[in-house]
């Protein structure tokens, strides 16, 4: 073989390594098993949600430990029906912009609802002048950015929302719009609204 072929056996098995290592990534499940145009069949030709998908997977094990002791175990129920609700997605009208977004706020509610991400708080708000009635705030580092709000014994976890002015947080009944430390909050369907000042 003449110095070229030697010279190019290196080169060769640099691009062959290269090409394994940039491969992309499928999701976190057998592509081989799922069904053809169903919901994981579109995760699985999309690298972005292929990602999102591995995301999670990590996500979900690193929530898991943290909920080994948890009693009722719910965490694997819901997650069955978080699928069931993902594979709902091809009803709708943009089927990878619901995926995706099913995705992120899934990743961001167990990050936040197992502080498996960096906090700030808890602040603690009381709500129209009346100190029995306290409203307990923690924000996460998630994307989109989380907070957890406790009142008495109810919870909820909210999403940021775009706002012109102040931060607000949306969650499945309840809502908090803060502006210069004082928030109005809505707290149940069909409740009226508070008004909620920050505790120095």
């Amino acid at each position: 073989m003449n110095r070229f072929g030697f010279a190019a056996l290196p080169l060769c098995s640099m691009l062959l390594t290269f090409a394994v290592h940039t491969q992309p990534q499928g999701p976190s499940y057998d592509c081989n098993k799922v069904e053809n145009s169903s919901i994981p069949a579109l995760v699985c030709a999309d690298a972005e949600l292929s990602d999102l998908d591995r995301q999670l997977a990590e996500v979900y094990t690193a929530a898991s430990t943290r909920a080994a002791n948890e009693h009722p175990p719910q965490l694997k129920a819901e997650q069955r029906g978080w699928i069931k609700g993902r594979d709902d997605c091809w009803k709708s009208t943009d089927q990878r912009a619901c995926i995706e977004d099913s995705y992120r706020l899934r990743i961001a509610e167990l990050q936040a609802r197992y502080r498996l991400v960096p906090h700030t708080g808890p602040f603690t708000f009381v709500c129209d002048d009346a100190p029995g009635s306290e409203l307990i705030v923690t924000f996460f580092a998630t994307e989109p950015p989380t907070l957890i709000a406790e009142r008495g014994d109810s919870v909820s976890l909210m999403y940021r929302q775009p706002s012109a002015s102040g931060t607000r947080y949306q969650g499945r009944n309840e809502s908090i719009w803060e502006h210069q430390s004082v928030a109005a909050v809505i707290w149940g369907y069909g409740a009226a609204e508070m008004r909620c000042r920050k505790s120095p």
